[in-house]
C-alpha cells in the first residue's frame, strides 16, 4: 500500500511563516534548508507510517495525533488508510497549550 502525504492548509501557512521568518531574521539559504529538514523528516513516513510518537496533548480530538520532531518543530500529524495528514508545524519554544489550536 502506497502511502500518500497531505499537508493541511495550516502545516502550509506555518511552513511559509517559519520560511519567512528565518529569511529575515538570518538568510534564504538557512530558511530553505529548515523548511527542507522538514520537509525530509516527513518524507520517513512514506516506508514507515508508523513513526512517531502519540500526542498526548491532543487526546481529546478524534483523530490519533503523532509527532516527529525537526530542530525547534514538532511536525504534527494523523494517519487514515494510506493517508498521511500533516496537521501542524508547532515551535515547540511556545507554551505547550497552543498546540491544541490545530
Amino acid at each position: 500500500m502506497e502511502i500518500r502525504i497531505e499537508w493541511s492548509e495550516l502545516s502550509e501557512k506555518q511552513l511559509k511563516d517559519i520560511f519567512d521568518y528565518y529569511s529575515f531574521e538570518a538568510s534564504s539559504g538557512v530558511a530553505k534548508k529548515l523548511i527542507n529538514r522538514i520537509i525530509d523528516r516527513v518524507s520517513i513516513l512514506e516506508s514507515n507510517p508508523l513513526a512517531g510518537t502519540k500526542e498526548e496533548l491532543l487526546n481529546d480530538y478524534t483523530e490519533n495525533y503523532k509527532y516527529l520532531v525537526e530542530s525547534n518543530y514538532k511536525i504534527i500529524y494523523w494517519k487514515k488508510g494510506n493517508c498521511i495528514t500533516i496537521a501542524s508545524v508547532f515551535d515547540c519554544r511556545q507554551n505547550p497549550e497552543k498546540i491544541r489550536k490545530i
